[in-house]
């Protein structure tokens, strides 16, 4: 069975198909800061952009949001976009929307076709998952999943059970991330993934956070992770490295097992 399942986009694998991409952040809370972050980010040729709109003052005024995706989309060529407003129970910012008025942003930003990927929790009702996946769908847009504990790593039977639930979902791509508190965690994490990727029908993409799990942001992808964070500009999480470094790195292992 395949376990390295590549993320696909209009039935083509992303920057085709290496594994794993590599996804910066944006998280500018303005246009003009979303733009200077892209004149950095944009020469070191990341494979995935995220937005993450959590960050973005005028998040409340979808006109300003869709047309700040849309300058995104345009400056980044033919770099898929994912969209993710993170919530502050999974370590976002806090911001000044209620669940609703974030899937009227979602559809909208989903109907503009100004996006590629969108983020959603699959901590939030199932009714909400419901209605950002039909927006996703419905627009052409890649679903991912997600699942975040900033605090600690759960034990293996419940990482294997959020990678499952995504893909019972309907997500197209599953997403868990979680913090270690020692290198055992960081173990389970690398343990259910590689059970989920023999398992998932869908793409997964892990990583432990923090200094810990740093090392499965360079390595996970061994393991069947199809997709890694790396700073750009700015970092979105703990634990992420310079794209210039996990370069390096990926090289290195690649031509160690032979670019497999």
């Amino acid at each position: 069975m395949q376990t390295n399942k590549p993320i696909e986009l209009n039935g083509q694998a992303i920057a085709g198909g290496k594994f794993p991409l590599i996804c910066t952040p944006l998280v500018g809370r303005t246009l003009d800061q979303l733009m200077t972050e892209l004149a950095v980010v944009l020469p070191k040729q990341p494979d995935v952009l995220e937005w993450r709109v959590d960050f973005f003052d005028a998040i409340g005024d979808s006109v300003a949001v869709i047309a700040a995706a849309q300058a995104i989309k345009q400056a980044a060529g033919n770099i898929p976009v994912l969209f993710t407003r993170r919530s502050t129970i999974e370590g976002g910012e806090k911001i000044a929307l209620n669940e609703d008025q974030v899937i009227a942003m979602y559809t909208a930003v989903c109907e503009s076709k100004s996006i590629d990927l969108i983020d959603y929790e699959m901590a939030n009702d199932a009714g909400n998952i419901v209605r950002v996946r039909t927006a996703a769908k419905a627009n052409n847009i890649k679903l991912v999943l997600s699942f975040h504990n900033f605090s600690f790593t759960p034990g293996l039977e419940t990482l294997a059970s959020k990678f499952l639930t995504a893909d019972q979902l309907g997500a197209d791509v599953a997403k868990v991330a979680v913090m270690p508190r020692d290198l055992d965690d960081v173990l389970t994490l690398l343990t259910a993934t590689r059970e989920a990727s023999k398992k998932l029908r869908i793409p997964l993409i892990s990583m432990s956070m923090g200094p810990y799990g740093a090392m499965t942001r360079l390595f996970g992808w061994t393991f069947g992770s199809a997709l890694t964070f790396a700073v750009g500009a700015s970092s979105s999480a703990p634990g992420q490295v310079p794209i210039e470094d996990l370069n390096t790195v990926l090289a290195i292992l690649k031509k160690s097992i032979g670019g497999k």
